[in-house]
């Protein structure tokens, strides 16, 4: 059996090639679902814990029942099973899917829910900054509400997707997400990060961003080295202009700084600090 062929549903474990959803599913009707992408290295999960923490106060919001597997420390043991099963020894991207389970039409039946598990090798056991920088532009077409999902990573990304279509379009690395007021908010599947001298910017939660557990290992990491943090405020387009260092974050990839946005050019120096620090936390690396 080729590598990487199993998945994990609902503590049972398949080969992916073998099983499939009803065409009810809700997740796929709805968008009735949310989702976790963690990093892992070996048999370790990084940053499990805090992931967990997003998940269940999503499923809260969303009013879904919390299951014990996840609510224990079970489901950890059983991914790791999975690395096991599909020989992922290195660096993996895990993508946990809870959704809603079948019955009813927008108004769900019940609120229990089921959950899936899927593995894929990367290269990057470790987090490495990108060597070549990123150069992106504002996302303009559609603006990102603000309001009690904002936060969450729901599996209706109908917004990055088109963000993505564009950056595309226009040969783009990525591209900034703006809010209905304008603001700054994050990239196409990233957090953003602007630092100014010895100020460590990052659009407040207020403003809609996903809670990226990147972004809150990166504040913590920020804090420790002594940056005076702003997570509080609004970022503007001007603030973007006036950074010597801007970068994105998520649990995959780690950090990856931006060279350019328009006409501006950008540094990478603090990225590399952080990149190194990130490691040093996330996997007990040296620094």
């Amino acid at each position: 059996m080729a590598v990487n062929s199993f998945i994990l549903h609902n503590g049972e474990y398949h080969f992916k090639d073998e099983f499939g959803l009803s065409f009810n599913n809700r997740a796929f009707c709805y968008g009735d679902a949310l989702f976790e992408t963690m990093h892992a290295n070996g048999a370790e999960i990084q940053f499990f814990k805090d992931h967990m923490i997003r998940l269940k106060y999503g499923m809260n919001i969303l009013k879904m029942e919390i299951p014990s597997v996840i609510e224990s420390n079970l489901l950890e043991k059983e991914i790791i099973k999975l690395l096991h099963k599909n020989k992922l020894y290195q660096g993996v991207r895990i993508r946990l899917s809870v959704y809603r389970n079948n019955g009813g039409k927008y108004t769900p039946k019940e609120n229990s829910v089921s959950y899936l598990v899927e593995t894929e090798y990367i290269e990057n056991d470790l987090y490495s900054l990108n060597q070549k920088g990123l150069v992106i532009d504002l996302y303009n077409e559609i603006k990102k509400p603000v309001n009690s999902f904002s936060n969450l990573k729901t599996s209706n990304a109908l917004l990055y997707v088109m963000a993505g279509l564009y950056a595309k379009e226009k040969k783009l690395d990525d591209c900034i997400i703006l809010n209905e007021n304008g603001n700054i908010v994050e990239g196409i599947s990233s957090n953003i990060f602007l630092i100014k001298g010895e100020t460590l910017c990052t659009p407040a939660l207020k403003d809609g961003p996903v809670a990226g557990i990147m972004r809150k290992q990166i504040l913590r990491i920020a804090d420790s080295v002594g940056f005076t943090i702003n997570h509080e405020k609004s970022i503007t387009e001007q603030q973007l202009l006036d950074a010597n260092e801007v970068f994105f974050t998520n649990s995959i990839s780690g950090i990856k700084w931006v060279l350019a946005y328009k006409e501006k050019r950008f540094y990478n120096d603090n990225a590399k600090k952080l990149t190194d620090k990130l490691n040093s936390v996330a996997f007990n690396k040296p620094e």
